[in-house]
């Protein structure tokens, strides 16, 4: 029986060996060189260490963060990687994918979005695509809602004024906006964000009208009412669209419906710059079409400082930092390295876009 007790042990720990083994052994598409990792902008520490930690990965990191990799030194850098951890300053083309060459197997994005990717090219080279999902909905919430009270308040102008001297005597009707508690709010398109926003607005006593597709119950369980979109550009003293870019959105808010707006209706736009057209929104502002924008996104980004819109007073514009927190921005960089390390671990990417 002790004999037996011993070789059943030594079969337990080798089988536990081979099991680390398995663990820890990286994946390659060419022999056993490691697997290969391209990171285009120095993104937090603890997601390159977490690439880091394991055995095999080899890490190329483009060291800087506040600018994006060039193009060419991109494509030269990508060339012979089994993965890309990219971000919404970087084009995933065809031209990328070719520059990569038949190693490349995934590509990750650290964003929830991934209009910069060309998701046909990467289908029919077979790579496969991860990204960021339901990491930002509460932060691009909170962020919406400043954007709103900042630009219903003029508060960019307030400040202005404290610093520049202009702030003079009490006068009775000076920097004077608009009330949010009270008002009407209409959501197009009322998502997991456009719910994190109406949550937050409930709590100032809004109303809060919602348009889409079609009717959800969530949104109906947060006392929002399902309106039709003439509906809500009618009543609604602030505008927020919360919808998906595709073909039907991109220029969706353009001369047509800024007249459909309430001539005091405050557009508020954190979800993309392409929705507006910006040529629309100027002349829409300047003739008093509508009261005022909030815009945390623009076509182009970074807007040019000699921008039309940056002169106007009704107009406030925010660098697109709608998840700008360090804990959102740290756990956005994890969840697109876990896609890395998933894949060259032999296992199912957590978080994969559907091409």
């Amino acid at each position: 029986i002790k004999r037996w007790v011993m070789l059943l042990a030594r079969s337990i720990a080798s089988r536990v060996i081979r099991s680390q083994h398995r663990r820890f052994r990286v994946m390659s598409t060419a022999g056993d060189r490691g697997f290969r990792v391209l990171v285009t902008r120095k993104i937090p520490d603890v997601a390159l260490e977490r690439l880091r930690s394991v055995p095999g990965i080899q890490l190329d990191v483009y060291e800087h963060s506040a600018q994006a990799i060039p193009t060419e030194e991109l494509l030269t850098r990508a060339k012979g990687v089994d993965g890309l951890l990219v971000l919404l300053t970087d084009k995933v083309s065809s031209d990328l994918i070719q520059a990569a060459g038949k190693n490349l197997k995934i590509v990750s994005t650290m964003s929830v979005g991934y209009n910069h990717v060309d998701t046909n090219a990467l289908a029919e080279a077979g790579i496969l695509l991860g990204y960021t999902p339901d990491c930002l909905t509460e932060t691009t919430a909170d962020t919406t809602v400043a954007l709103l009270l900042v630009t219903a308040r003029r508060v960019g102008e307030a400040m202005a004024a404290v610093r520049d001297g202009s702030w003079g005597t009490w006068q009775p009707l000076w920097m004077c906006g608009v009330d949010v508690h009270g008002s009407t709010v209409g959501i197009l398109g009322c998502g997991r964000i456009g719910q994190a926003v109406a949550r937050r607005l409930k709590a100032f006593g809004c109303r809060v009208l919602y348009s889409g597709p079609r009717q959800k119950a969530e949104a109906d369980d947060l006392g929002c009412e399902y309106v039709s979109e003439e509906t809500l550009l009618g009543e609604a003293d602030f505008v927020v669209p919360m919808f998906p870019l595709n073909a039907a959105t991109t220029g969706f808010f353009n001369m047509q419906r800024f007249k459909m707006m309430k001539r005091s209706a405050i557009l508020i736009n954190a979800t993309r710059g392409e929705a507006v057209n910006q040529e629309d929104l100027l002349i829409a502002l300047k003739d008093g079409l509508i009261g005022g924008a909030g815009l945390d996104v623009t076509t182009p980004e970074p807007l040019p400082p000699d921008s039309p819109l940056l002169a106007l007073g009704n107009c406030v514009i925010f660098p697109h930092i709608g998840s700008a927190t360090v804990a959102t921005r740290e756990k956005m960089a994890v969840m697109a390295a876990d896609n890395l390390v998933a894949y060259a671990m032999g296992r199912k990417i957590p978080y994969q876009a559907k091409l």
